[in-house]
């Protein structure tokens, strides 16, 4: 079975919300919707206080190519234009509505009948690209990067395949594999539409063999797509990775940034952002939801929700049971990625990929200790880096050598810390200094 070559770890699991079955969350009181909900330039509103909206009503239109427009998931008044605390700790400009009724937009079909790509001659390359342009459309894995651009390649670059990221490696999240369960065909004609957006035959879909299930029944029902495999997986964690995922179904490695897996004819997407380009093409309907995993130990009922864009994620707490008494840390992710957060009123936005409610016990950081060079962080990095050396040369402010030691190539996967003996805080020290080095990187590039 496959799996890529360099590295990785093997935390424990914890998908203590698997087949559970999605469950629709109740509409927020009031939505908040920031207009940085993705990489690139922020969305620019255009809508002001006291306009009414409708679910589907254009908030704020993109901010430049690399960006993504915002649209409204439910149906009220704009009660003002304000910023509002993001889940990085930032105040963002931010669209306030607060909701009455739930009123759809006449264009969007909300019907479950499954529209095939093979009976729509229209959809061209270009028009499948418009319309996920035009639905704001962002990877729904977690990194926001907008749709349309990755599905644009380079001038000198040619996509040869599409591979679809099922992997859902990350411990405790659950929201891709019930998505597969629930919806295995409008996934499969998602990947149809990004082959044709790129103009390629063969498309890909890794899925890690804990999830049986989810590759039996995509499996079966891909019998009727002959130009899409479902690639079974070895588990190993940070498998999610683009170039882990890459070098795992096609076995081609990506050389170190500048290069994207365009330059290995790879193109990438999350299972989540296939299944909502199938909606935005076929269903002419925008990026206003997504399921979101409610997880934890102590959670009374962890759940996969499907909740609308703007809502607070203190009600999606209180829909799974509430905050447990002896919660330590909430986090905006999962445990490997993901990154705490300081309050439950900012909003869900379509990178929210889950909610994870650590006991304060699991919270609680063992104190650093000096390095023993074990060199086990070596070992586990996917990216064939040092990690160990890369934190000491951030935290010594070393940036020139830093970057002489490849700090951009890092994932920020979180195998070095998971795996040091010493707990040393490798990750956090390597972040502030790949942050650090990029923003060099640009202000050389700017002369």
């Amino acid at each position: 079975m496959k799996t890529f070559k360099k590295g990785g770890v093997h935390p424990a699991e914890c998908k203590l919300s698997a087949g559970s079955p999605i469950r629709e969350a109740a509409l927020p009181k009031q939505a908040v919707f920031s207009m940085f909900q993705h990489i690139g330039a922020p969305a620019k509103p255009v809508v002001k206080k006291g306009d009414m909206v409708k679910v589907g009503t254009l908030l704020g239109e993109a901010g430049g190519f690399v960006s993504a427009p915002v649209y409204s998931s439910v149906s009220g008044k704009v009660t003002k234009v304000d910023v509002a605390l993001d889940a990085s700790d930032t105040r963002r400009m931010a669209v306030y509505v607060d909701v009455d009724g739930d009123e759809w937009e006449a264009s969007i079909d909300r019907s479950t009948t499954l529209e095939r790509l093979a009976d729509h001659p229209e959809l061209d390359s270009q028009t499948i690209i418009d319309r996920i342009k035009q639905a704001g459309i962002v990877g729904m894995g977690g990194a926001t990067f907008p749709c349309h651009v990755k599905l644009c390649p380079p001038p000198g670059t040619k996509a040869e395949c599409v591979i679809i990221n099922a992997v859902e490696c990350e411990p405790y999240l659950t929201a891709d594999h019930s998505l597969m369960l629930e919806h295995p065909d409008e996934i499969l004609e998602g990947v149809e539409l990004i082959m044709k957006a790129v103009n390629v035959t063969r498309g890909y879909i890794g899925i890690e063999n804990n999830k049986p299930d989810a590759i039996r029944l995509l499996t079966d029902h891909a019998q009727s797509h002959p130009n899409i495999e479902v690639v079974p997986l070895k588990v190993k964690y940070p498998q999610g990775g683009e170039k882990q995922l890459i070098d795992a179904v096609i076995g081609r490695e990506v050389p170190a940034p500048p290069a994207i897996p365009i330059h290995v004819g790879a193109v990438v997407q999350n299972v989540g952002t296939a299944f909502a380009i199938y909606e935005a093409v076929m269903k002419h309907k925008p990026l206003i939801d997504r399921i979101i995993t409610v997880t934890g130990k102590s959670v009374a009922n962890p759940s996969n929700l499907k909740a609308r864009l703007g809502t607070p994620f203190q009600q999606l707490i209180d829909e799974c049971g509430g905050l447990p008494a002896d919660t330590g840390k909430i986090i905006g992710g999962g445990p490997m990625m993901g990154k705490a957060l300081i309050s439950l009123d900012i909003p869900m936005t379509k990178g929210s990929s889950g909610l994870l409610i650590i006991n304060q016990q699991e919270a609680r950081r063992a104190e650093a200790q000096p390095c023993i060079r074990c060199a086990k962080c070596v070992t586990a990095c996917p990216m064939g880096l040092e990690p160990f050396l890369l934190a000491t040369l951030s935290s010594q402010h070393m940036w020139e050598e830093a970057e002489h030691n490849d700090i951009v190539s890092c994932i920020e996967c979180g195998s070095c810390s998971f795996t040091c003996p010493s707990h040393r805080h490798l990750l956090d020290n390597i972040r502030l200094g790949k942050q650090t080095v990029m923003g060099i990187i640009r202000s050389r590039q700017a002369k």
